[in-house]
């Protein structure tokens, strides 16, 4: 990664954590826009590292939904509809 994106994702990672610590699940929007006003790049490497983590973190949540049920002999989670692809 270049330093945008490294110093992006450094960001992501601590706004999420303050995220769950403060209680405000929209902190990183307001981080945002304190970025836009500043660097427009730097605001977009940031909402990308935001928007993988997020998404890490939820197909994560389904794996180990997808495990215990399977573990536990109940039925499969269903995954979110529209949520297809086309295969990749």
């Amino acid at each position: 990664m270049g330093v945008v994106e490294d110093l992006g994702d450094s960001l992501a990672r601590d706004v999420l954590a303050a995220m769950e610590e403060i209680g405000d699940d929209r902190l990183f929007d307001k981080v945002g826009k304190v970025l836009a006003d500043a660097s427009p790049t730097m605001q977009e490497a940031f909402m990308t590292a935001i928007r993988v983590r997020v998404a890490e973190r939820r197909g994560r949540a389904f794996l180990e939904r997808a495990l215990e049920a399977k573990r536990t002999g109940k039925a499969m989670p269903k995954a979110p509809a529209g949520g297809d692809s086309g295969g990749h």
